[in-house]
């Protein structure tokens, strides 16, 4: 019964408001009825009870400031008074005979708009025993010309009929459609927590084999000493000794890889600066695939002019961990042109830091643009998904999004855009939004 409701606190401000407009509406009934129809009601008692809906509804605006959410009971509890002020108001005016007896209508609509069927039977009853008594028990409306009664009457079932239908569709429709915006984000949320379980799950297993290879790597290490202290004294073994010194730079990726997974484990990484970051990472990458034609473009801004100095990234390791997906992907879809340009932009007003991927592939099929991401898929280049889909993970984490579009001519264009966190603003901003200040906006091209 002392649930909080859903909604906040957009039930009661609308509460507050529609009541305001019915008490405007009761005194310019009253003022109507008084100088137009020759009614003589107790003015005393009715303006009293007036008074008191403005004094709760004054009470109403400052638990409306509050911004606090409200209770079914709280809401149960207004409702109940409006109902009360409208029977008061309609035993001192004709009581059942009252054209505007039906405004009990309006507001149980909005009852079972808002709150538990339960709370909402216990109102209906309320009206049922208010309606009730007004038909036996009420001050009669006097009027100085009978013959008016009839023409009030009839007046007044048409005013109550429109009110009836702005409330009902008023309210009603703006209740249904936060309930289904509600409805959007828990679903939307279910999908995220269904994302990370399966992200949580890849991890795991990313983990668990990280540890198994430990021991077989230190072996492959171990031998691959062995063989160029050997291919130094054997002649038989020198033309192999290029290949003995790649092998050599893969087993140091292999190491760095592990090493960097221990340490994204123990704590956060520091920020770092772009540009210094920028030729570590792409000197590691190369690493990955020597034979691969590549190109970096220089970072520049909107005006073309370049702009490395004072940009920063706060979480080099996962930008890292993205940037290597995107282009191992190019890689594998095109050997020949790689292209890896960065440049400082703004987007939605926000200063960006933007990453452009790009390659001369086949690009991304159509049937699977719109699987990609959402759980890994079988690519028609071997692949199985699993590094995008980490990626699409990672994404929504730093609170960015990712997109397919195919370049011109040919291939794919990946777009990874980060906010400059050496911008005053933007790191309040991602401070706000609790990811570890890469407010990362990250819309991606890419493929399986």
């Amino acid at each position: 019964m002392h649930r909080i409701t859903n909604t906040g606190s957009v039930n009661l401000g609308h509460l507050f408001w529609l009541r305001s407009l019915a008490i405007i509406g009761q005194l310019v009934t009253i003022a109507v009825v008084q100088a137009f129809y020759g009614a003589h009601l107790p003015l005393a008692a009715i303006l009293t009870i007036v008074a008191l809906e403005v004094l709760f509804n004054a009470l109403t605006w400052v638990r409306v400031a509050r911004a606090q959410p409200e209770t079914n009971l709280e809401l149960f509890g207004q409702l109940w008074v409006d109902l009360g002020a409208l029977s008061a108001l309609l035993f001192l005016s004709g009581g059942a005979t009252n054209p505007f007896v039906t405004l009990y209508l309006p507001s149980l609509a909005i009852a079972a708009a808002v709150l538990p069927w339960r709370l909402t039977i216990w109102l209906a009853l309320f009206a049922v025993v208010c309606y009730s008594l007004l038909t036996v028990s009420y001050v009669p409306l006097n009027m100085e010309d009978p013959l008016n009664l009839f023409e009030y009457f009839r007046i007044g079932l048409w005013v109550n009929f429109m009110v009836s239908v702005g409330l009902i569709g008023w309210f009603v429709a703006r209740m249904s459609r936060a309930l289904r915006a509600r409805d959007f984000a828990l679903a939307d949320a279910q999908e995220r927590l269904l994302r990370d379980e399966r992200a949580v799950a890849l991890g795991v297993q990313a983990a668990t084999v990280a540890h198994e290879i430990g021991t077989p790597l230190s072996t492959i290490a171990m031998l691959s000493e062995e063989l160029r202290d050997s291919a130094r004294r054997d002649p038989h073994l020198a033309p192999y000794s290029a290949d003995i010194e790649l092998l050599e730079q893969q087993m140091t990726l292999c190491t760095s890889a592990l090493a960097r997974l221990r340490s994204r484990a123990t704590g956060p990484t520091p920020r770092q600066p772009l540009d210094d970051w920028l030729h570590g990472f792409v000197e590691q990458w190369r690493l990955r695939h020597p034979h691969v034609r590549f190109e970096l473009i220089e970072l520049e801004d909107d005006a073309g002019e370049h702009k490395r100095a004072g940009l920063f990234l706060s979480d080099p390791v996962a930008v890292g961990q993205i940037l290597t997906i995107l282009l191992d992907n190019a890689a594998r879809a095109s050997r020949d042109s790689v292209t890896l340009a960065t440049s400082a932009s703004r987007h939605l007003g926000e200063p960006v830091i933007q990453f452009d991927v790009r390659d001369q592939g086949p690009g991304i099929p159509v049937a699977l643009r719109g699987s990609l991401g959402a759980m890994p898929v079988d690519s028609t280049q071997g692949g199985h998904g699993v590094g995008l889909y980490l990626a699409f993970s990672a994404a929504t984490r730093l609170g960015g999004s990712i997109e397919l579009t195919p370049a011109s001519p040919r291939g794919t264009h990946a777009i990874l855009r980060l906010a400059d966190t050496s911008v005053p603003e933007s790191r309040e901003k991602a401070a706000r939004t609790g990811r570890g200040g890469v407010a990362a906006s990250v819309t991606t091209e890419k493929r399986a």
